[in-house]
């Protein structure tokens, strides 16, 4: 029989083996890191305090932002620890935590995403029904949906791939556990480990796209049918905005997790995470919410109250 040791915990290469990048490398993700908790957390409370933002449509960016600073929160750590240290370690549990944490948060994100079009849709083209369409129990119930389809989502990624055996390398070729980079260790028989995950998260992505695509289309058909072209400029723009995020998240989603583990290049995959785990994080308050009116005017409105008390303490 073969002698086989099971592995205790994972070595993440990290993002480069470049000792000149490192620095650098460093510095830019604190940078983004600080950006996207600053923003996200500003636009929360901004819709927390400000009863002008108390809509569904601040509801959904409010809870994408809570999200999208958890699940680069999850992540962040291990790639700033990779560049300070050589070859960190990682405990077999807590790569299990950090992958059910950024699994179930990123497909609350993909969910997420799904919901805001749909409130889009409702809103552009069927304008008279908004408020009647879009309660506060409908937009509360689409929120714990997609929470719910987020943790058992990571329930099911994290149950297959640790459901395998891991008894030869524990060198991990990326800077946190990511599904395909971990289950690549593997020892034992992964092809129907490989399936169901490609089955669960091409049913998720593409569930989710379809509904954006379809709400978008009907927005698209309601644009075109506008006779005021200062309507037809905000709506068109607004939509822009949105579908560049959502190609750039579902572009790299797609080509991450869609594809067996066995043909996965880690190098390409680490670049490609870089984007969704950090730098959509940070991009979608300002695509979503610093450009909007709204936003703006309430952002004033708290600086304004902050100022107020310092020039009576004067």
């Amino acid at each position: 029989m073969e002698n086989r040791t099971e592995v205790t915990e994972f070595i993440l290469l990290g993002l480069t083996n470049a000792p000149e990048l490192r620095v650098t490398l460093f510095i830019m993700i604190i940078f983004i890191y600080i950006i996207n908790v600053v923003g996200n957390l500003g636009m929360t409370v901004l819709t927390l305090v400000d009863s002008r933002l108390h809509s569904p449509m601040y509801f959904f960016l409010s809870n994408l932002s809570v999200v999208d600073i958890v699940y680069s929160s999850a992540v962040t750590p291990t790639a700033v620890t990779g560049l300070l240290l050589e070859d960190p370690v990682i405990s077999y549990n807590a790569c299990a935590t950090q992958m059910f944490f950024f699994a179930a948060f990123a497909t609350m994100e993909n969910f997420l995403l799904a919901s805001m079009a749909y409130d889009r849709y409702v809103a552009v083209c069927k304008p008279l029904h908004y408020t009647t369409t879009m309660t506060t129990s409908v937009c509360a119930w689409l929120a714990i949906g997609c929470h719910v389809c987020g943790f058992l989502n990571a329930s099911i990624h994290v149950g297959e791939t640790f459901n395998l055996s891991f008894c030869n390398s524990n060198v991990v070729h990326h800077f946190f556990c990511d599904v395909p980079a971990v289950m690549a260790l593997s020892c034992s028989d992964r092809h129907v480990n490989e399936l169901i995950l490609v089955y669960v998260a091409t049913f998720n992505v593409f569930f989710a796209l379809l509904v954006i695509l379809i709400s978008y289309l009907f927005i698209f058909i309601t644009i075109l049918k506008m006779h005021s072209t200062s309507g037809y400029q905000k709506a068109l723009s607004t939509c822009a905005s949105h579908l560049a995020s959502v190609s750039i998240f579902y572009g790299t989603i797609i080509f991450m997790y869609l594809q067996p583990s066995s043909s996965h290049a880690m190098d390409t995959d680490k670049m490609a995470s870089v984007f969704y785990t950090m730098v959509i994080p940070m991009l979608n308050p300002l695509v979503y919410s610093l450009r909007n009116k709204e936003v703006k005017c309430a952002f004033k409105k708290v600086l304004l109250k902050a100022k107020l008390p310092l020039r009576f303490r004067f």
